[in-house]
């Protein structure tokens, strides 16, 4: 999912709310009506919505926040004997195949599933739901371009050609979940047995590569409100969105023939307290008015075919139509086995 300081503000708030109870002034709320929501660091929210579901259900929901897609996904593993929550979300596609393998979450189907969701569906045993829809694409500085007289990159291609050099920044893919996204997108286009080749030129030409989002995006891209150095990242295809001109127009653009899918799902977690809460906050998650609020605040799409992009999505961060994407088995398989050939070949 596209983050930004937009974002990074509305996961403070979203904090506040975190271990809260909201119903009936916050101390009276019996403790069989408290459902914890374990999720990602990037986890945020129309404050009031989320306050209003909480009132009106009886439900206290705690949210307790665990590092990225990644993290997210191996704390829920490790403590699956000894659940951390009732419900989870933020594991994305490029994690549930571990996820289901390892027995996490619980099957169930909520009533608006087929509204868009299923559309996503991860395999046929109903314990996933997604929520929304992040595709991963490399994004360029239109405006640096323009200023530097230089055609801006259109494709993995050009981010090898000499003339690009030390212009592009990327994720590390075993600490962030865009930065593997990147890595099986390059896996997608050059083949298992060509992408290394692709990394390899990475490397030669001076790649740039960070931790996490946050700090390529908002700290080394040059068209972010960091004013960094580097005119190519990896970020989503939402991002321009966020970056619209005084003149109202986009000052970055996706490349759209780089993006892959990330699917971001939800589910109940296998062994719950309280599971049946927690299907009503899965419900909740899929509902027309939390998904209408997910651009704005999450900054990706809304996994429903019945809520429509605010305008300034439409020309600026339309849904890619054709985003790649690779067998979940073949995820599986062979994740392990291309980080560690992605950091071999960047750090030797």
């Amino acid at each position: 999912m596209s983050r930004t300081a937009r974002l990074a503000v509305l996961a403070v708030a979203a904090t506040t709310l975190a271990g809260c109870s909201l119903v009936g002034g916050g101390d009276t709320a019996s403790s069989t009506h408290t459902v914890t929501l374990v999720t990602h660091d990037s986890w945020a929210v129309d404050k009031t919505l989320w306050e209003d579901f909480q009132k009106t259900s009886g439900i206290t929901v705690k949210v307790s926040m665990n590092g990225d897609a990644g993290a997210l996904t191996n704390k829920l593993v490790l403590t699956k004997a000894n659940p951390i929550g009732d419900i989870a979300y933020g594991v994305d596609s490029t994690f549930a195949s571990r996820a289901l393998s390892e027995d996490v979450f619980a099957a169930y189907t909520s009533p608006d599933a087929a509204k868009g969701p299923q559309r996503y569906q991860f395999d046929d045993s109903h314990r996933l739901t997604a929520i929304d829809v992040g595709d991963v694409c490399l994004n360029v500085d239109t405006g640096w371009y323009a200023a530097h007289h230089l055609p801006a990159p259109t494709g993995y291609a050009d981010l090898v050609d000499p003339k690009y050099k030390g212009q592009t920044v990327v994720e590390d893919p075993s600490t962030s979940s865009p930065g593997l996204a990147f890595l099986l997108g390059t896996v997608k286009q050059f083949g298992p047995d060509g992408w290394p080749a692709f990394w390899t030129g990475l490397k030669a030409n001076d790649v740039k590569v960070d931790s996490g989002w946050e700090e390529a995006y908002s700290q080394d891209f040059s068209g972010s409100s960091g004013k960094g150095p580097r005119p190519v990242v990896v970020s989503y295809a939402s991002s321009p969105a966020d970056e619209i001109g005084a003149d109202g127009k986009p000052r970055t653009k996706a490349l759209l023939n780089t993006c892959y899918r990330q699917v971001e799902y939800a589910g109940v977690l296998a062994g719950a307290k309280n599971a049946g809460d927690a299907q009503k906050v899965l419900d909740f998650l899929v509902s027309q008015k939390f998904q209408q609020q997910v651009p704005n605040s999450m900054y990706v799409y809304p996994s429903r075919s019945d809520v429509s992009l605010p305008d300034a999505w439409k020309t600026a961060a339309p849904l890619p139509d054709a985003p790649a994407q690779l067998p979940a088995d073949q995820v599986d398989a062979n994740r392990e086995k291309w980080v560690q050939q992605c950091r071999t070949l960047l750090q030797g």
